[in-house]
């Protein structure tokens, strides 16, 4: 299971004190206003940062961190990104999961043969879809819905699923 998560990446500096636009990367931007710590990897290094303040604007959120005073400190990071542990990361709920434990999950049908690998989770508003590679190397995308996802077992790396009529066409 991965221990790190990314929240966010430096989009850009906001204004001359310091402060970063921070592009999010999480399901909820709100939970920047809660964020007291978080990590900046900058491809060399990983450095621990506290957050002063936060605010949002457009689609970002604008954070302050101590450690930064002026445009010229912040500016090299652009694009770097930001993560918390999975000890600070947000709580889930009853039948969530992390996106991170989900990928490359091994994927099997109802009759337990082995359809794929997760590959990927597509948010779409309604409900995620997973995006499985098959063995055959086509791919197959299957709803995140309780009648398709029978069973999650991230521990072991299993997922065990309903296929609806129409989803796999051999």
């Amino acid at each position: 299971m991965e221990q790190w998560f990314k929240v966010g990446e430096i989009a850009n500096t906001h204004g001359i004190r310091g402060e970063v636009k921070v592009y999010p990367t999480t399901d909820d931007v709100k939970r920047f206003k809660k964020l007291k710590t978080c990590t900046l990897d900058t491809g060399k290094e990983k450095i621990e940062l506290h957050v002063e303040s936060c605010k949002f604007f457009k689609q970002f959120a604008i954070l302050k961190f101590k450690e930064f005073n002026d445009i010229n400190e912040v500016e090299r990071y652009k694009h770097c990104g930001l993560y918390v542990d999975r000890e600070h990361a947000v709580k889930l709920q009853r039948d969530e999961y992390y996106i991170a434990d989900l990928i490359g999950i091994t994927v099997y049908n109802e009759d337990d043969t082995v359809l794929g690998t997760l590959k990927d989770v597509i948010e779409t508003g309604a409900n995620d879809v997973y995006l499985v590679k098959m063995e055959d190397g086509r791919e197959l995308m299957i709803p995140a819905l309780k009648e398709c996802i029978l069973d999650v077992d991230i521990e072991n790396g299993r997922m065990k699923v309903h296929l609806l009529k129409g989803l796999l066409e051999l």
